[in-house]
């Protein structure tokens, strides 16, 4: 949410009202970035907007060391060329406290504030923790497949294939994994980008403040069809979400263990699809799983998520690495075999 007030804008974040300035002296690159629409620069939910602050205040610090010192330089060039005999050249000067001070206080300075920037901002940002809001989060449950997304609505018992359709000013929970491969979910004009990796679970939140459509893609390269692996984000009105969710609900095919398995065969450019229903906890059964393809006994061994991981991954960060290492190796003992 966001109001303006004066010239200026307060942008509630995780329950927080923040107050950002007027960006004047950002008119002009702004004008020239007219055209950059639909990614990082055009943010449409809190997390973006709270994303592009971080850029430009860090952008602001840095120009007020690059410009001046841009400048000094070639003042300094232009005032001690050749042909100003008003110059004072002192030969013999070897060391000034005062300039050391200025030398080293500036860097000092502006490393203290980015540093700052970046330490606020990361765990204000951090993808793990919820959205305040006083409507209830949506879950959304994302598989990375060969060259696809999985989009898994548990609470509603459908699902969807590079088509993403979400309730707008509504929180979105994400839990997202990889059926192999490691890959990255990123919707520039929403927020994070987050990574998926087999046999983990990674958290992402983030929110649309208006409805419209968003590109989403995988922003890491992943294999011969890493090109076609992007998706639409729908952002609808609650009433349109609902309407949307009854249209799917018992119709067109289930998504079981054997609709996955064809599902999970590598392909590219796969046209947006809808599943009327999904099997109870095959999210879970995909994560016990990681590369290895998934059978009906998946469904007896599926247990708690290994290595269920927030953005810091500092639970199970080193049995999470292991099993990382082990996916692509069994990955390819499976292909052998076939």
């Amino acid at each position: 949410m966001a109001r303006h007030v004066a010239g200026a804008e307060t942008v509630t974040l995780r329950g927080h009202p923040v107050r950002r300035a007027a960006r004047p002296v950002f008119v002009v690159p702004a004008v020239l970035l007219g055209g950059c629409s639909k990614g990082v620069l055009d943010p449409q939910g809190p997390i973006a907007l709270a994303s592009e602050t971080i850029l430009f205040n860090s952008l602001g610090i840095m120009l007020a060391i690059v410009i001046p010192t841009i400048v000094a330089t070639l003042a300094v060039a232009w005032w001690f060329r050749a042909s100003n005999s008003r110059a004072r050249h002192l030969p013999d000067w070897q060391y000034s406290g005062q300039i050391e001070m200025v030398v080293w206080a500036i860097p000092a300075m502006t490393v203290l504030l980015l540093g700052g920037i970046g330490w606020i901002g990361s765990h204000d940002l951090d993808p793990s923790r919820p959205i305040a809001s006083q409507t209830k989060a949506v879950t959304v449950e994302v598989v990375s497949l060969d060259w696809k997304w999985l989009f898994i609505y548990p609470e509603q018992g459908i699902a969807s294939v590079n088509e993403l359709t979400v309730p707008a000013m509504t929180p979105i929970s994400f839990r997202l994994t990889s059926s192999g491969v490691m890959n990255s979910f990123f919707v520039p004009q929403l927020g994070s980008q987050i990574y998926t990796m087999a046999n983990m679970v990674t958290r992402l939140n983030l929110q649309a403040d208006r409805p419209g459509r968003y590109f989403g893609l995988s922003a890491q390269f992943s294999g011969d069809g890493f090109s076609d692996m992007h998706f639409d984000v729908d952002a609808v009105p609650q009433d349109r979400f609902e309407e949307w969710v009854a249209d799917v609900r018992g119709k067109g095919p289930t998504l079981d263990a054997e609709a996955y398995a064809g599902l999970a065969k590598p392909s590219g450019a796969v046209a947006p699809t809808t599943y009327g229903g999904v099997a109870p906890d095959l999210f879970q059964r995909i994560v016990s799983a990681g590369a290895a393809p998934l059978d009906a006994g998946d469904a007896a061994r599926a247990g708690p998520a290994r290595g269920d991981l927030d953005h810091t991954g500092s639970r199970q960060a080193a049995s999470g690495s292991s099993r990382l290492c082990r996916a692509p190796a069994r990955q390819a003992r499976l292909q052998v075999e076939d």
